[in-house]
């Protein structure tokens, strides 16, 4: 059975399906789901969802293109990390593709660092997004959180000598959709280089489909996809891609006290 670690069933293309797609995911192969807030709204709602299902759960945090939320949402967020069934802090992190004003930019590096403090503070995982970022994601990783808390670098795409050095430090790596590109080189080398025990499944649904569905609506039970083309990369089962991933999930976010 699949654990999906990152989905947004809380955004507003699943309006129509949300409550029979989520109810139907156990049928189909997926057994856990985390929910993953971007925004304030989506943190509510995605407690909500893990409040509705036993196999939802729920991580809380200010994506950093709504950084300006983070203020308003702070106390809010550290008082909701206790809820049973929230296991991680995100997503959060740096994202310079769309946004290239230097000050816009320090402030998301001093948005990120606050909630990696929330994160130290609750013993909880981290969910990190990084895109054009990958030197300051990495320098704020290990300045102030390798060795006190772990998580997963959220839809990788940077090198895999960064991700090996991400797995030294504890982190996972997480896949999804774009490993089934063609185009996809980076990503497949770093699919390749990283041990099956360091990678996570994930879809960023709605968004990043796999092929043969690239350009549609994603959801969790496309996973299958990506656990196949991690299995042919990895000259592995595909079964031993999902068991191994649902471990590693269930390792990093479903800790004893949080089960």
């Amino acid at each position: 059975m699949i654990f999906e670690t990152h989905a947004h069933y809380d955004d507003k293309r699943f309006e129509k399906d949300r409550d029979r797609l989520i109810a139907s995911l156990p049928e189909q192969g997926v057994a856990k789901v985390i929910n993953v807030g971007a925004d304030f709204q989506g943190c509510q709602d995605s407690i909500a969802l893990s409040e509705q299902y036993q196999y939802v759960y729920a991580a809380v945090g200010i994506h950093p293109e709504n950084i300006e939320e983070l203020p308003g949402s702070y106390e809010w967020i550290r008082e909701n990390i206790s809820h049973k069934k929230v296991v991680a802090v995100g997503e959060i992190g740096l994202d310079y593709y769309w946004e290239k004003d230097a000050q816009k930019q320090k402030e998301q590096r001093a948005g990120f660092i606050k909630q990696l403090q929330i994160a130290k503070e609750a013993s909880l995982p981290v969910i990190i997004h990084s895109r054009d970022a990958a030197a300051d994601t990495f320098e704020i990783i290990k300045n102030e959180a390798a060795g006190r808390i772990t998580g997963v670098v959220h839809c990788y795409s940077y090198s895999k000598e960064y991700a090996l050095e991400y797995v030294k430090m504890g982190y996972y790596i997480g896949i999804g959709g774009v490993v089934t590109f063609k185009n996809a080189k980076k990503l497949k080398e770093t699919a390749a280089a990283v041990d099956l025990e360091h990678i996570l499944l994930e879809t960023d649904c709605p968004y990043m489909a796999p092929e043969p569905y690239r350009g549609k609506r994603n959801d969790s039970t496309l996973l299958k996809y990506v656990a196949e083309e991690i299995a042919k990369i990895k000259q592995i089962s595909v079964q031993e891609v999902i068991e191994q991933t649902a471990h590693n999930a269930d390792k990093l976010f479903l800790s004893e006290r949080r089960k």
